[in-house]
């Protein structure tokens, strides 16, 4: 670190390396007004030094090399925005042993390798900092870690994937069905390709497994996260929340109930009252109860070059500071508990029902009396629509433990009035 310029390397120069590079030029002499310092683009490795950039990217910095960025003595702060899981773990460990600094935006990393990662940075006794990980340009990482910390955080809800929450916006009020919903989000560059990660739940379960390890102070790995996607909701279920007072939302889950843990991404019917059910489009927002802080929402753009790069530069900022003041690792790994981790047959919540039945006398009598043998409670019944012989009907259910709700309908389902079940869907937020 020079007499007042803190040098930078970038693993990735592509979307959100783009925009960091991009913050650092423009807002450079703000930042080091703020700073005391200056931040310095020193290096970037990328894969391809020919490829056209943006003419204030210098070509000189850039190599294909990594040890350029990961063993150069001049760089202070290595930032990681080129993603995947191994070689950006192996990078930013070499980044470590040379006593560097590190801010990653890297969320499939921090969920699968952040305990491994936050002893390595203690050992060398550096930073490892990560905001921009989960829900882009929203600071969260922090005011969990930080600001709310003198809580007991009781529950961490949030819309934390911008593709799906685009998709049911459109099913919600355009009146898609999911297939044209997500054609459209995959031509207007919010979904991928294969937009598997984030309509089966996986991307949301990486960033609420991050949440929860920090929120309840234990380590909550992906692997733990239960997962349901939106493939299955359709008009139908859109309707119906309508009628209920509902909207539908895929949410990230994260409690602490009597020193235990329950961990879930699914799709949800959410009150309209409820501050989430007016986030729409790509946008974010992740809800937090605290037992001191009571409720608070953050919202903002949980994606893009630029949200995303603004968290980074962000974490940029405070390793340098952190740098100038001798005192680096000041706050690492908060996981210092062990708690359990309870399984999806032991959350308790309200569930919506869609069942289509054969339109006979008796037939609702003997589905309540199969939910009553098994101690699920029915708070409301809604019949709608006829198709033949058949009879669509909704059913809400009142808080009951899943491992109930799913020995009922183990039975339901082999009932002859029974056409199908078409789908379940959990109720939150009611409270």
């Amino acid at each position: 670190m020079g007499n007042d310029t803190v040098k930078i390397g970038l693993l990735g120069l592509g979307t959100v390396g783009g925009g960091v590079a991009e913050i650092l030029a423009g807002n450079g002499d703000e930042i080091k007004k703020r700073l005391g310092h200056r931040l310095q683009l020193a290096g970037a490795l990328v894969r391809d030094i020919g490829k056209q950039r943006d003419g204030s990217i210098d070509k000189d910095i850039l190599t294909t090399e990594p040890s350029d960025i990961l063993e150069n003595p001049d760089i202070d702060i290595v930032v990681e925005v080129m993603g995947s899981i191994e070689t950006a773990y192996e990078y930013i460990i070499r980044a470590f042993k040379n006593k560097k600094s590190v801010v990653t935006a890297n969320k499939d990393l921090v969920a699968a390798h952040g305990k491994e990662l936050f002893e390595a940075a203690e050992k060398a006794n550096v930073d490892l900092f990560f905001e921009g990980s989960v829900a882009g340009g929203i600071p969260i990482i922090r005011p969990l870690k930080e600001c709310l910390s003198g809580n007991r955080i009781q529950e961490v809800m949030g819309i934390i994937n911008g593709t799906t929450n685009y998709i049911l916006t459109k099913m919600t009020y355009e009146g898609r069905e999911f297939q044209q919903a997500l054609d459209e989000a995959q031509k207007r560059g919010y979904a991928e390709a294969d937009p598997t990660a984030d309509v089966e739940g996986h991307d949301a379960a990486r960033k609420i497994a991050i949440l929860a390890s920090i929120a309840f102070n234990s380590r909550v790995a992906y692997d733990d996260v239960y997962m349901e996607g939106i493939t299955k909701i359709n008009s139908h279920d859109i309707q119906y929340a309508r009628e209920l007072g509902c909207v539908v939302k895929l949410l990230g889950i994260a409690k602490e109930t009597d020193g235990e843990v329950e961990v879930r991404v699914h799709p949800c019917l959410i009150s309209k009252e409820h501050p989430l059910a007016s986030v729409k489009d790509e946008y974010n927002a992740i809800f937090v109860k605290g037992d001191a802080v009571g409720k608070t929402m953050f919202y903002g753009k949980g994606a893009g070059g630029f949200p995303t790069a603004s968290a980074v530069v962000g974490d940029i900022i405070s390793a340098a500071r952190n740098l100038s003041l001798g005192t680096t690792g000041r706050i690492g790994c908060t996981c210092y508990d062990n708690k359990r981790i309870r399984g999806i047959q032991e959350v308790a919540t309200k569930y919506y029902l869609r069942l289509n039945v054969k339109d006979r006398p008796g037939v609702l009598a003997s589905i309540a009396g199969v939910f009553g043998n098994s101690n699920v409670s029915l708070e409301s019944v809604i019949q709608k629509r006829m198709k033949g012989e058949m009879a669509e009907i909704v059913l809400v259910t009142h808080e009951v433990q899943e491992s109930n709700l799913r020995d009922a309908l183990s039975i339901i389902e082999g009932l002859s009035v029974v056409g199908d079940v078409g789908n379940v869907i959990r109720v939150e937020g009611s409270d």
